[in-house]
């Protein structure tokens, strides 16, 4: 069964003539005839009833029509829908995003992405970089902006480098070395407030 073959009963249940079905859908009337007697075998019963030049429903058909006009409701709706995604009318992303993300970056960059595409529900998830990419490699969630390089040899992920940026130290004033750099040494013994394990740019500053 397919749905061409139902918008040709259907045009051809209410126009009650073949002729004019077939103008309506914009093929030859031989083609519709043929494509209706595949859809009467597939089902296994006549739909139409062709006597004297008229005509009409048989019990089968009757039965057809109402589920038949549904599926290809349905099938447009289908459509719609899908056209809608495509053109980023409608739809839902799900963003995961490390919290120094969340608090710097992310914030212009999804006002200005809500401003262009209000139809497209965001949904953020903040997290550890490793976490992210765990919940990602699940499927629950559609991308993630993490600190590099990528925690996973999933074939199905895939990197791509936005932003770099620098790793700072802040110190009391009367503990800070002279001059504009610190040596990794200096940070030796020194108590450091640090994200919690799992977070990669931990893993990254130690």
């Amino acid at each position: 069964m397919q749905l061409q073959q139902l918008a040709y009963f259907v045009a051809v249940a209410e126009t009650r003539h073949f002729t004019q079905a077939a103008e309506r859908m914009g093929v030859a009337q031989p083609s519709l005839s043929k494509q209706i007697k595949a859809l009467e075998t597939d089902l296994g019963a006549p739909l139409l009833s062709r006597a004297r030049g008229n005509v009409t429903l048989t019990p089968a058909g009757e039965a057809l029509l109402p589920l038949a006009r549904r599926i290809l409701a349905d099938a447009d709706t289908a459509r719609q829908e899908v056209a809608q995604l495509a053109g980023l009318r409608r739809g839902r992303v799900r963003l995961g995003a490390t919290p120094s993300l969340c608090a710097g970056l992310l914030a212009d960059a999804l006002a200005r992405f809500h401003r262009a595409y209000p139809g497209i529900e965001l949904l953020v998830e903040e997290g550890g970089s490793r976490d992210l990419v765990r919940a990602l490699a699940r499927g629950q969630l559609d991308l993630s902006l993490i600190i590099m390089p990528l925690q996973s040899d999933d074939p199905s992920l895939v990197t791509e480098e936005i932003l770099r940026e620098n790793l700072v130290v802040v110190s009391p004033s009367h503990e800070h070395p002279r001059g504009p750099y610190m040596e990794i040494g200096d940070l030796r013994r020194r108590q450091m407030v640090m994200f919690r394990p799992g977070y990669d740019l931990r893993e990254s500053t130690l």
